[in-house]
């Protein structure tokens, strides 16, 4: 890919909730746009989580290297999108949190994230949703279908 491709996509609806407590942040979020039917959308969340997974991709080998912290920590910035995976609702997102110290920890947000308490504001895009499929250039799971 030489070029930024993008597709058009107009504003659906707006839902800004309370996560649930003792939960997976992105289970909750995948459940709920399931329930909606959501698959498209953009998120941001705020709050605090108990537990958190982390990754960052390591490119020359091409996988996720994780880690799992349990502790008490404030979730600075969370913005993610949704869109669809083997036709069901897929999360992706990134984190940021900060500790009682404020010293910060960051990266690609995966499952066992616990919530402790949180808010979000998640707007659906109205258009054609996008899908991810295996890109064989970077190893991911990327859009396709890009106009």
């Amino acid at each position: 890919m030489s070029k930024l491709t993008c597709s058009e996509f107009k504003s659906g609806r707006r839902f800004v909730g309370r996560l649930p407590h003792g939960q997976d942040l992105i289970k909750s979020i995948e459940t709920f746009c399931g329930e909606t039917a959501v698959s498209m959308a953009t998120f941001s969340a705020i709050g605090a989580v108990t537990s958190v997974t982390l990754g960052a991709y390591d490119q020359k080998q091409q996988v996720y290297v994780t880690y799992a912290k349990e502790a008490p920590l404030e979730i600075v910035n969370c913005t993610g999108n949704i869109s669809l995976k083997d036709g069901l609702p897929v999360v992706h997102a990134h984190i940021l949190l900060a500790d009682m110290h404020g010293k910060t920890i960051g990266g690609h947000l995966f499952s066992e994230t616990i919530i402790y308490a949180g808010e979000i504001d998640l707007l659906e895009l109205a258009g054609k949703p996008l899908e991810r499929a295996y890109d064989t250039t970077t190893g991911l799971m990327l859009w396709k279908g890009l106009s």
